[in-house]
């Protein structure tokens, strides 16, 4: 199925935008990437920063269901085998060739106002992702399933942050291990 302009304004803005930053990428350049007019832009967005909202939005829908995806993939059916996969998830998107980061910790620095409604998505986005581990780890019978993902969640941070800057494929490993004592603390061992 072909998409459709406003689709294909919204995946180009966002490719760009995650390579080059939020600031750098001005429209013009989006549209003469995309081949539309200035008012073809404006029957569907009100704004560059309207069009950066809804790639933000996109963006939070597809990480939360690929995340979902990996997880089970590299974990299985259990819970705990999912929780166990985080580090496996990350290392299959770090492995990219494109990867330049957590798009919404990218945000949040560019746009560092609390108030901004882009630095609003990327909180609600961090949030939506610990929501995601707390589920599995109530699944998982976690006496404190919200302590748990919270604690992921921030080494998760972490080795985004990290592999982003210092490039060391290593962090994989880290990650790896400290999720383990995570699950281990919080589970027990198995």
């Amino acid at each position: 199925m072909a998409a459709t302009t406003k689709e294909k304004l919204i995946q180009t803005a966002h490719d760009l935008f995650y390579s080059e930053g939020f600031h750098t990428v001005g429209l013009d350049r989006i549209l003469d990437t995309v081949g539309v007019t200035k008012t073809t832009f404006y029957n569907h967005f009100s704004s560059k920063d309207d069009l950066v909202i809804e790639s933000l939005k996109w963006h939070d829908q597809w990480w939360q269901q690929t995340f979902r995806k990996m997880l089970r993939r590299h974990g299985g059916d259990t819970p705990r085998g999912q929780l166990l996969a985080v580090p496996e998830a990350l290392a299959e998107l770090f492995e990219g060739d494109d990867f330049n980061g957590c798009i919404f910790v990218n945000v949040a620095v560019q746009f560092p106002l609390p108030h901004d409604p882009a630095h609003q998505l990327a909180a609600e986005h961090k949030e939506a992702m610990e929501d995601i581990l707390r589920e599995i780890a109530g699944y998982a019978g976690a006496d404190d399933p919200g302590a748990l993902a919270e604690e992921i969640g921030l080494v998760m941070e972490g080795a985004y942050v990290t592999r982003q800057i210092a490039r060391r494929p290593a962090v994989v490993a880290a990650l790896r291990r400290v999720v383990t004592l995570i699950v281990e603390e919080h589970l027990g061992k198995k």
